[in-house]
């Protein structure tokens, strides 16, 4: 299954935690409230823009919705990354006409070429699909409505809005730097992760740490 699936995690990942209502009907007034509220703004860095890029809120709500799609997006590559390294794929035929098997594909980011171009252009279709009607882009809160009983009830339980939204936001920035990190030690050491680990060859140098 390999980055196939991958490509797919850096759409899904649009459902967690934002917006802070007592209902599930979201709340477009309240996103301001992420500047407002320092959400984002943890040790040891606190509110980090060294550059001046944030200029007004209009901005920061723009750049808010970004980066928390894109730590979405990466905390699902992550997962994806450990479960495709366990060579853990669906059975049968991903291109069943050129006879390629989900088995086929490297579990690194090499299989995202292996993929056959009909294969890519399906994925990119369905994730246009998702990013138009499904879970729509122009949201820029980034809440969907998804509520998980107890785990999210943030209108009973106010206090879990603000550590939870803390959470995703470091979460998804670890995500974002781990996955990146991966693709860059794949393509250096010719390894994936699990290759790595199990070798200990973490080095950009190609030295192994048992050496």
């Amino acid at each position: 299954m390999i980055k196939f699936l991958i490509i797919l995690n850096f759409v899904f990942s649009a459902s967690a935690f934002v917006s802070v209502n007592r209902k599930v009907k979201i709340d477009k007034s309240l996103w301001a409230s992420e500047l407002d509220d320092d959400i984002g703004a943890v040790p040891p860095l606190g509110y980090f823009d060294p550059l001046g890029y944030i200029i007004d809120e209009e901005k920061f709500i723009r750049y808010r919705a970004v980066e928390r799609k894109h730590g979405r997006i990466a905390m699902v590559a992550m997962l994806g990354t450990f479960v495709h390294n366990n060579k853990w794929t669906f059975d049968g035929y991903l291109s069943p006409s050129s006879g390629l098997k989900f088995s086929d594909i490297d579990s690194g980011i090499a299989g995202l070429f292996q993929v056959p171009p009909i294969g890519l252009a399906q994925v990119v279709l369905f994730c246009g699909f998702v990013e138009l009607f499904l879970w729509p882009a122009s949201e820029l809160s980034g809440d969907y409505g998804i509520r998980l009983g107890p785990i999210n009830n943030w209108g009973e339980q106010p206090a879990k809005y603000y550590r939870q939204k803390n959470a995703e936001l470091n979460n998804g920035r670890a995500a974002m730097m781990g996955i990146l990190g991966i693709f860059v030690q794949e393509i250096v050491t010719g390894q994936n992760l699990a290759e790595q680990a199990g070798t200990g060859h973490f080095s950009p140098f190609g030295v192994s740490i048992e050496n």
